[in-house]
């Protein structure tokens, strides 16, 4: 019993000391929340799987058709399963109504190793980007908290559907919001 009490208590004196003295577990990036453009195409960094560094203000589309916005990590089963889902389908939905996609992973800077995999061994139809400053959970509604979460904007840029997590078909309600717009 005191062998798993002596750990316990040293690592509570551990974290208080640390929080007490403003030691972070993780380093914050990116720029403040009021320096982010708010409104579609944005102006946030965003690496590509290539490990090339672009900006969405040069990247994403803003053509008149509606947006997709698909925002998950590498680590999320649900993000995968609803990416896969979305591929499977894409090309018929874009000779059906076109629209623009992009998947933007959140993943923390440290797996930019595993993005680049990820992307590598996908056949994606869609570009996928990282994140790698974490900006867009600074002015996405809810902050993306939970993921995956969609967002679908219409042809100027206005977000007119949320949703959030990943169910088995979610992927047909997301074409059927795409249609009516």
């Amino acid at each position: 019993m005191y062998k798993l009490l002596i750990p316990l208590v040293l690592s509570f004196i551990t974290f208080s000391v640390a929080a007490q003295s403003g030691i972070q577990f993780y380093q914050e990036t990116g720029r403040q929340t009021n320096e982010i453009k708010a409104q579609y195409p944005y102006d946030i960094a965003i690496r590509n799987g290539s490990n090339d560094t672009l900006n969405t203000a040069t990247v994403f589309k803003k053509n008149g058709k509606p947006t997709i916005l698909l925002f998950w990590l590498t680590t999320c089963g649900p993000c995968r399963a609803e990416m896969a889902a979305i591929a499977k389908k894409y090309e018929g939905w874009q000779q059906e109504k076109p629209f623009n996609m992009y998947a933007v992973s959140i993943d923390w800077p440290k797996n930019d190793e595993q993005f680049i995999s990820r992307v590598a061994q996908s056949n994606w139809p869609f570009p996928a980007y990282h994140d790698f400053n974490r900006e867009f959970g600074k002015i996405m509604p809810g902050n993306l908290n939970g993921l995956p979460q969609v967002f679908i904007l219409d042809k100027n840029g206005e977000i007119v559907h949320h949703k959030r997590k990943y169910i088995y078909g979610d992927e047909d309600k997301l074409f059927e919001w795409i249609k009516e717009l």
